[in-house]
């Protein structure tokens, strides 16, 4: 059994080199977008248009994708409640070694309990978690089904899948909100257009 909790041995190594620093060396200031919502809701379009859009204004930015990660760091995890919890808290933690390398971290995960992701959000200074809700309505995300575990789970061959037999929790108070606008899903650009310009807005994009 691990006793890393009760270690009384273990220190916090400071080096000269810290993140003003980092962030200096960037022009950006770091931060986490914690992108949120039901399978096929475009979490993971929204993810990869808003590294593309950053990268073309010259800023360094890294995907966390749910599904990427439970392929190394997280390949010991189920889908069990635990699970789950363990898994958005090692991604909260990575995220935010990420923040404070000052890159700006895109992490897309379904993470559908509020707990846990207001779990993560405490671990970084409250402006550095932005979190965005991709709220579309469950018929469109069946129709994308594009794993085809919708189906599967419809067919009770898929326990505990989010949306259909196991909860989506819906934050809060989200920084950013994305719904389709008069039935119609904006076009990915838009998306990442959105977010872009609250991190604009908010001073993410550069140093002063």
């Amino acid at each position: 059994m691990s006793t890393l909790n009760n270690s009384t041995n273990i220190f916090w190594q400071e080096c000269p080199v810290g993140k003003v620093e980092r962030q200096k060396l960037l022009n950006q200031k770091g931060c986490v977008v914690w992108i949120t919502g039901l399978s096929g809701s475009g979490k993971s379009t929204l993810a990869c248009s808003l590294s593309r859009e950053l990268h073309s204004k010259g800023k360094l930015s890294y995907i966390l994708d749910g599904d990427n990660l439970r392929h190394g760091l997280n390949k010991d995890l189920g889908f069990k409640a635990e699970d789950r919890a363990e898994n958005i808290r090692r991604v909260g933690e990575v995220a935010k070694l990420f923040a404070d390398a000052g890159l700006i971290c895109i992490a897309s995960l379904i993470s559908p309990y509020r707990k846990d992701r207001d779990a993560c959000r405490a671990m970084l200074p409250e402006p550095n978690f932005i979190e965005v809700f991709m709220n579309m309505p469950l018929e469109l995300c069946e129709s994308r089904d594009a794993k085809g575990l919708y189906k599967l789970a419809r067919a009770g061959k898929i326990k505990g899948f989010t949306g259909i037999d196991d909860p989506y929790e819906r934050p809060l108070n989200c920084e950013i909100e994305i719904e389709q606008k008069d039935g119609v899903c904006p076009k990915p650009a838009a998306l990442a257009g959105q977010v872009v310009s609250y991190l604009e807005d908010k001073g993410f994009l550069q140093v002063e």
